[in-house]
């Protein structure tokens, strides 16, 4: 039995990691709740094994490297969950019993986000904090601010200080359209809004998180003078002084009111902009609340009824494979059409090898197909296994040009290695480069530049600018306005940023971010060529895996070849002599590390000044640290071991001053010790 225990315990460990470290859960919420009750009756039945470090002992944690980590005033902790309108019932018979007097509920919907914590002081937003382990959690009051639902002054008559608590959503546009183009990209989609959510939120970069759209929902006030005892007379005068609160709400003075609501909103919740899993149902009176108190890890006055996910039971009909721009092959099983959540589901992605062993799939297998987040259709299980030996292997060449599939260690995926002959990675390339973000190229869309392919006038990316007007215009669906049109959009296209240039070259791992990085590291595309792997990872946010693939783009001949064609046709292979100018030298060979929050600039603007003016960004205290640029709440191990190291510490005001960037005032406090 031991064994058994603490095999549990290792499986939902990893699962809280994929969930809340690395937003990519692997299983579902009902799933990890059936383990975890498991786990749960196994150490109540044998004391004997217990141990502090138990899963069942803490709530997960989504804590990230790179924020500094704030102590909750009030822990945040977890919500019991169940998915029977039995339990409901049970806990409201425990509530009755342990009140012994008349109460009323509030049914909430639960929103499938990302919690946060927000504090205010004086009316304005002083800062915003993640669940984390539930006892601290990550500051990304900077990421926060971007988001326009969230009020950052609040109008009216409020408390002096008090903490709302609430979820950061992802609109379903927003998720489709983020979606859409990570698929255009090839990068990895996110299974659901609430995954795109949370890795949203962990972004340093917070004009990316803002260019993301997040929107917030509250449902929980906590401070020392609140407006009144009952929670629903608290959301309402929250929603007066600027919080968006939720019209979903219903105060309920008996069980058939909750669920009469829950019965509602399980088929109403498919039309909202947002996505919900289930309903939260609160005893509404504050001081109720705390007559019940909470367990280790849940309040006794809440529980969360979880809607369950659609599912659908089709058979397999086949399984296609499908290569995208850089070579990963994705395995797609073609399924007996089957309505799903309001559409007709044929196809659901296998993502990789792993799945489907792991599913032990065969032709001809009935099975559960379910949509991840009520969008990405996929396979959960078999439910009966088909006859024979027809059994689903994962292919060994690329179904388009018959090359020897390769997996590099630690990637689920496997590649087609020939990226200069293989006819999607080719086409993928090209629809890259000429996408908004890089090159910008108008009238070079998917179908035009198969058409062009089909018709040997495209190979390479560096073909587009050898078009010609009469090879174009003697084309099928081909005139001659879109002719003009691709011609004068890749004359256009010449004046596209350096950074925009790069990215548009479809370096496998390189996204837009990256790609600024590189170009502001090394200025031209020769430095960058020469660039070794001990250079690149001194490039703030370049680790091992983008190094190495910098390296091996350029050792190419075929990708040095393309490089030097792109520079006879004119294209932006250096940074801007206006952009060199702004990229100061002040603080060159610096190491500095950011700590802190701050009154004159954000934390990404002071990153971007530190890499402007020629420092280096870096995360963690060591002997090489140049200056600590510290705010309030300074971390206090890094603190500590800034002054065992005898690190200096800067202010926001000595820095500008260093670097002679204009102040919003006029004073100058200098190092800190």
């Amino acid at each position: 039995m031991k064994s058994q225990i603490e095999s549990l315990r290792r499986k939902l460990e990893q699962h809280n990691f994929n969930y809340y470290v690395k937003s990519a859960p692997t299983i579902s919420d009902f799933e990890f709740d059936a383990m975890m009750k498991e786990l749960q009756i196994l150490e109540e039945k044998f004391p004997e094994f217990a141990d502090a470090h138990s899963p069942t002992q803490r709530v997960g944690s989504d804590i990230a490297n790179g924020f500094e980590q704030v102590a909750h005033i009030y822990p945040m902790l977890s919500l019991g969950n169940t998915y029977s309108e039995g339990e409901v019932q049970d806990f409201y018979e425990r509530v009755r019993r342990g009140l012994n007097e008349d109460f009323e509920l509030v049914c909430e919907l639960k929103y499938d986000g990302t919690s946060i914590s927000l504090t205010y002081e004086h009316g304005l937003l002083v800062r915003a904090v993640t669940r984390g382990d539930g006892e601290k959690g990550d500051d990304v009051t900077a990421n926060v601010k971007t988001i326009k639902s969230i009020p950052l002054r609040l109008q009216g008559d409020f408390p002096e200080n008090f903490e709302i608590r609430g979820e950061i959503l992802m609109p379903w546009a927003v998720f489709d359209e983020l979606n859409n183009e990570r698929e255009m990209q090839e990068e990895q989609l996110f299974a659901n809004p609430r995954n795109a959510a949370s890795g949203t939120l962990k972004l340093q970069n917070s004009a990316v998180v803002a260019s993301r759209k997040l929107d917030a929902y509250f449902y929980y006030l906590l401070g020392d003078k609140l407006p009144a005892d009952l929670h629903s007379d608290n959301l309402k005068t929250a929603n007066s002084w600027g919080f968006k609160i939720s019209e979903a709400t219903k105060v309920c003075s008996s069980i058939d009111d909750v669920f009469e609501f829950i019965k509602y909103w399980d088929t109403e919740r498919k039309n909202l902009p947002v996505a919900t899993d289930g309903i939260v149902i609160k005893v509404n009176s504050l001081s109720q609340q705390k007559n019940l108190g909470y367990t280790a890890k849940s309040p006794r006055w809440a529980i969360a009824y979880k809607f369950q996910a659609e599912k659908a039971v089709t058979r397999l009909n086949s399984v296609s494979y499908q290569v995208g721009r850089t070579g990963a092959v994705t395995p797609v099983a073609n399924l007996e059409p089957v309505q799903l959540s309001g559409t007709v589901v044929k196809r659901a992605s296998l993502h990789n090898a792993d799945i489907i062993e792991g599913l032990d799939l065969h032709i001809g297998d009935l099975v559960f197909v379910e949509k991840g987040g009520e969008i990405i259709p996929k396979i959960t299980a078999v439910d009966v296994h088909a006859l024979g030996d027809d059994k689903v292997i994962f292919i060994k060449k690329c179904p388009e040009c018959d090359a020897d599939l390769v997996r590099f260690d630690g990637e689920a995926a496997h590649y087609c290695p020939n990226e200069n002959a293989c006819p999607p990675q080719i086409k993928g390339k090209m629809e890259h480069f000429v996408s908004r973000k890089a090159l910008n190229i108008d009238g070079l869309g998917s179908e035009t530049i198969n058409l062009l392919y089909q018709n040997n006038l495209l190979h390479n990316i560096a073909d587009i600018y050898e078009l010609k007007i009469p090879d174009l215009i003697r084309l099928e669906r081909l005139g001659s306005k879109s002719a003009y049109n691709i011609k004068d959009g890749a004359e256009k296209s010449k004046e596209v940023p350096f950074e925009r240039v790069i990215f548009g070259l479809g370096i496998r791992f390189v996204g837009e971010t990256i790609a600024k990085k590189l170009a502001y590291a090394f200025k031209n595309i020769d430095a960058l060529e020469k660039a070794t792997y001990e250079q690149l990872i001194e490039v703030d946010e370049i680790g091992e895996r983008i190094a190495q693939s910098v390296v091996a783009y350029f050792a190419d001949l075929i990708n040095k070849q393309t490089i030097n064609r792109l520079k006879s046709f004119g294209l932006q292979m250096s940074l801007s002599e206006e952009k060199l100018q702004a990229h100061g030298s002040s603080l060159a060979g610096l190491s500095i590390v950011i700590s802190g929050t701050f009154a004159l600039h954000s934390r990404d603007e002071y990153k971007a000044m530190i890499e402007m003016n020629g420092g280096k960004n870096v995360g963690s205290v060591s002997a090489k640290t140049s200056y600590i640029l510290a705010g309030e709440n300074m971390g206090p191990e890094k603190l500590k071991k800034a002054e065992s190291l005898g690190v200096k510490l800067i202010d926001e005001k000595a820095f500008l001053q260093l670097i002679n960037a204009e102040m919003k005032e006029d004073s100058f406090s200098g190092l800190l010790f």
